[in-house]
């Protein structure tokens, strides 16, 4: 059965965030923050950078090429990565050992290199005849954007709220208002429908790594009245019956890569729509914009939220798939899920009419070759109004073609 179409079918939808310190998200920061110090260089580097990291340990790893300078621009990576770690850590509040890694002691490993050449030559249209001077896709696969009208955002609610609560937490711990906060944590929504709406959130947990010397009933009241219920107070959601199960451990001290190794790519379904929806299965951190795991589901999000904020659908899934070194999309999917205003085949024509989701045209019109990636890796790439493909600016060419 399909809940997404039911209209009377209750049921409970649960979805996770992690924040900035967790340990992936970590290693996703630092792929991200050496992906925008690439593209500061050259805007068409090509890029694909892992980290790893564990107890006072990180890797970094992959290929990095570029198409000016590039003897002097590797050099300069080469020489700065460990800087640029070392920063993204400290940012994130990682500044003692005893939170799970001191940014200025840990140890640095670089494994960087320049991109497989049978791989370039597809990407920048050297590749097959029929295709000569065509950008084409870095890689085969399918991408997913989804897009519902829950929250302002048009996102699913659970995943919405999930990453607010730690955002808040963060910015707490920041400011110095919560001071026994370290950085990592996890939270998790649960909320009741009732068909596609939501009609309550059943449970709450967080997980928030403390000072050891913190009781637990001061951790458990501070984190639900300060943090949680300033978040989510407002939707009207929460009721009596909200259950909340904070550190259900009873203790989080030991964190970050020295309570559980972090590696970027693992948070997929966080970076997304916390499994409401569709997804490909490509990871977005540390990879430039020809990586079309990336890319096109940034522009698969895009044409998703045009078409709810259009008022065409309630909610709205759109499927791209490539082929690696091939221009132009192999497959272009629209669902509806029944929420369709229109036919969905009037919807899936307007959608090819009005968005170019060639890798280059998707590059030009996201205005992705900038170092903008950093930021997406934590609290979510979607829902967040800084990103070019969060717009709504193709309602109205949405409109005009379906008519």
């Amino acid at each position: 059965m399909d809940i997404f179409s039911s209209k009377s079918n209750q049921y409970l939808f649960t979805s996770e965030s992690v924040g900035e310190g967790h340990p992936d998200k970590l290693c996703d920061q630092i792929s991200d923050a050496i992906l925008d110090a690439c593209l500061t260089l050259d805007p068409n580097a090509h890029v694909a950078c892992e980290t790893f990291a564990t107890t006072n340990f990180v890797l970094v790893g992959g290929e990095i090429s570029f198409t000016k300078d590039a003897k002097a621009n590797a050099k300069y990576i080469k020489k700065n990565a460990e800087k640029i770690a070392r920063k993204v850590a400290q940012e994130i509040g990682y500044t003692d050992a005893a939170f799970g890694l001191d940014c200025k002691k840990f140890k640095f490993m670089n494994r960087l290199h320049a991109q497989s050449a049978d791989i370039n030559q597809g990407v920048v249209g050297a590749g097959l005849a029929e295709f000569k001077g065509l950008q084409g896709a870095g890689d085969q696969g399918m991408m997913f954007g989804f897009a519902c009208n829950e929250t302002p955002e048009l996102m699913p609610a659970p995943v919405m709220y999930s990453h607010k609560i730690l955002l808040a937490a963060s910015a707490l711990r920041k400011s110095g208002k919560i001071a026994w906060l370290r950085p990592d944590a996890k939270s998790q929504v649960t909320i009741e429908y009732d068909g596609n709406k939501p009609l309550r959130i059943d449970t709450v947990v967080v997980s928030h790594q403390h000072d050891p010397e913190v009781n637990y009933e001061e951790i458990k009241k501070t984190i639900i009245e300060q943090i949680i219920k300033p978040v989510l107070e407002p939707t009207g959601l929460l009721d009596e019956n909200t259950k909340y199960h904070i550190n259900p451990t009873g203790k989080f001290v030991i964190g970050g890569p020295d309570g559980d190794a972090g590696l970027t790519g693992r948070k997929i379904i966080v970076d997304t729509y916390g499994g409401m929806g569709r997804h490909g299965g490509g990871a977005f951190s540390g990879k430039d914009p020809s990586k079309v795991d990336r890319s096109a589901a940034y522009m698969a999000r895009y044409i998703a939220k045009n078409i709810v904020a259009a008022d065409l659908a309630d909610r709205a899934e759109v499927q791209l798939a490539y082929a690696i070194g091939v221009p132009f999309p192999v497959s272009v999917m629209v669902e509806t899920f029944g929420t369709e205003r229109v036919s969905v085949a009037k919807i899936e024509a307007a959608v090819k009419k009005v968005f170019d989701c060639t890798p280059a045209g998707i590059s030009e019109t996201l205005n992705l070759r900038r170092p903008i990636y950093q930021k997406t890796a934590s609290y979510g790439h979607f829902g967040r109004g800084e990103f070019p493909w969060e717009q709504t600016n193709k309602v109205d060419a949405l409109k005009a073609a379906i008519k």
